[in-house]
């Protein structure tokens, strides 16, 4: 292995494809730790080691380590799950996990708390449900979006199914995982390898999504591989590839940045695993592997240039893409409420605020969901907005389910504001490492006081996308918020403006390292503004634009290119 190689390319290339000591971890009961390269190891078996960061300085002072728990995460393509799948991970959550369900902005779900004694018995429990946690993290392909909303019913289960089958295509093909959580025996001298990612896998974490126009609820810009669905006559004709996105950046570095990716063409139905096969084996090939934080898929094509990227990508898959064809979008957030769909059945999209799923007050969203999946004969759809979709359901089932929505405190969309039901939030603090401000536990409150000031200026019906992050890493899509703010310190956000409601625009820094305070004056004066000011229709971040009360964000391209 060549010295300059980053810590993590020493860990996977000493792994044995992802074993490690992982089993010797699991087994001391000394500490409620994993050693220190099994906690890299561990995410590619989709789980993160995490303490509480709240009571880290309180435990210090007690000599005693630090409060460890792990955050176990799902990998269901196009986030489908069947009730009976429901009510399995619910008595898991139940029973392993603190907090309850938590719908995450990669259609997953996540359990946050589960101690290591348990961590083999909660995975377990998990696969015994027919959903597995291979490859949710790490430097694979990660879960794959497929848009949410089914509306189309034919053209959304063709695209559904495409995304189910790329995601096994590019499953790590090691038997790690059976062997250390489901107990199975190594086969002595099997030839086992990685014919997609090789011994190390990728330079870095990989995603894809699929989406259907005029939706962009999975912001397929933002992902380094994408699947525009072109659909003609109610059929899949093909799909538009873009390639590229990631919002990950680091503050104060120059060197990383958010991006949107490229369209660089259209292939048909049975051309999408070779193309994204030769995308995916390119960027192991290619990437960067000395420097993580440039080692995403965006910076490897800025690095070698779009032209030349894509002619490898078409000499690797055997074949050239043709022209993309037209498309729009019309918004990237989601449909609250019933809608029907084409083939007679309905869908009913709740608000799951910061994607948590538990009881707390009125709202018992855990208890009533677990009601509805006892009689619900579709099946449950995650969004990658974090919210839910009760999906196939027959006419006559509406009014029991609607019954139960009103019980249990589920009708959160009949009556929150457009600014609420399509807030995004990371889970930051006290959980994540990189967290250096609050973000979920903040977005209620910080939701409550805009507003107020939405209400003061007429505007408590405009739909603005508000996203907020504890980090720069990007988790709840904060580059892709009309408004945005990004964690700088405990109580301090960069604030971030001017993205577009469709997913296609990158949103600008507007001032750096406020507080609140600070953060809903600048608000507020914009407000007025658009309130007076906004054409009709006008959305606020293309006012923003029009108006040149945000300045552009010099170097990086903001639009998407085609």
């Amino acid at each position: 292995m060549s010295a300059g190689l980053s810590a993590v390319e020493r860990i996977k290339t000493d792994s044995r494809l992802l074993r490690g000591s992982l089993r010797e971890s699991l087994a001391d009961p000394a500490t409620g730790s994993l050693r220190e390269d099994d906690q890299t190891l561990i995410k590619y078996h989709g789980s993160y080691q995490q303490d509480d960061r709240d009571l880290r300085e309180e435990r210090r002072q007690q000599k005693l380590e630090p409060d460890y728990s792990f955050m176990i995460r799902t990998r269901t393509p196009g986030g489908v799950t069947t009730p009976s799948q429901w009510l399995q991970l619910d008595a898991i959550a139940t029973r392993y996990a603190g907090n309850g369900l938590r719908i995450t902005t990669r259609q997953a779900f996540q359990f946050h708390g589960v101690v290591k004694r348990e961590l083999k018995a909660t995975m377990a429990a998990i696969n015994a449900s027919l959903i597995d946690t291979i490859a949710a993290c790490g430097d694979v392909n990660r879960n794959v979006l497929a848009a949410a909303n089914p509306l189309l019913s034919s053209a959304h289960a063709t695209v559904h199914a495409q995304a189910r089958a790329l995601s096994q295509h590019f499953l790590p093909q090691t038997r790690a995982y059976y062997e250390i959580w489901l107990d199975e025996e190594l086969v002595a001298g099997a030839d086992e390898h990685e014919p997609i990612y090789g011994p190390t896998y990728l330079p870095r974490k990989f995603k894809t999504a699929f989406a259907v126009p005029p939706l962009n609820d999975v912001d397929v810009f933002a992902n380094d591989l994408g699947f525009i669905a072109i659909v003609e006559d109610g059929a899949v004709i093909g799909y538009n590839v873009t390639i590229g996105g990631g919002l990950g950046a680091t503050h104060g570095d120059a060197a990383t940045y958010p991006r949107l990716a490229d369209v660089i063409g259209f292939v048909t139905p049975d051309q999408v695993i070779a193309v994204a096969e030769a995308v995916v084996t390119t960027q192991r090939d290619w990437g960067n592997r000395t420097e993580r934080k440039r080692s995403r898929l965006k910076y490897t094509i800025d690095d070698r240039g779009l032209d030349a990227f894509k002619a490898e990508v078409e000499r690797r898959a055997g074949f050239a893409l043709t022209p993309a064809r037209p498309f729009a979008f019309a918004h990237n957030g989601d449909r609250f409420g019933w809608v029907d769909s084409e083939d007679g059945r309905a869908q009913l999209t709740l608000r799951i605020e910061a994607g948590r799923i538990n009881d707390r007050g009125e709202r018992r969203l855990l208890s009533g969901l677990r009601a509805i999946a006892r009689i619900h004969e579709g099946d449950f759809r995650l969004t990658p907005n974090q919210n839910l979709v009760i999906a196939g359901v027959a006419p006559a089932a509406r009014a029991a389910i609607d019954a139960l929505v009103a019980e249990y405190g589920l009708d959160l969309y009949r009556e929150a504001s457009p600014l609420r039901l399509n807030a995004l939030a990371c889970v930051a603090l006290p959980t994540c490492g990189l967290a250096m401000a609050e973000a979920e536990r903040y977005l209620p409150e910080l939701v409550g006081k805009l507003e107020a000031r939405l209400q003061a200026h007429g505007l408590l019906d405009a739909a603005i996308h508000l996203r907020v992050s504890g980090c720069p890493n990007g988790c709840s899509r904060p580059y892709l918020g009309e408004i945005a703010l990004i964690g700088k310190a405990p109580g301090r956000y960069n604030l971030m403006l001017a993205a577009d409601h469709r997913g296609q625009r990158l949103n600008r820094l507007h001032k750096e390292n406020i507080a609140e305070a600070e953060i809903l004056d600048t608000v507020d004066a914009l407000l007025a503004r658009y309130a007076g000011e906004r054409g009709d229709g006008e959305r606020f971040g293309d006012f923003l634009v029009r108006s040149g009360l945000v300045a552009a964000k010099p170097g990086i391209p903001l639009e998407v290119r085609t």
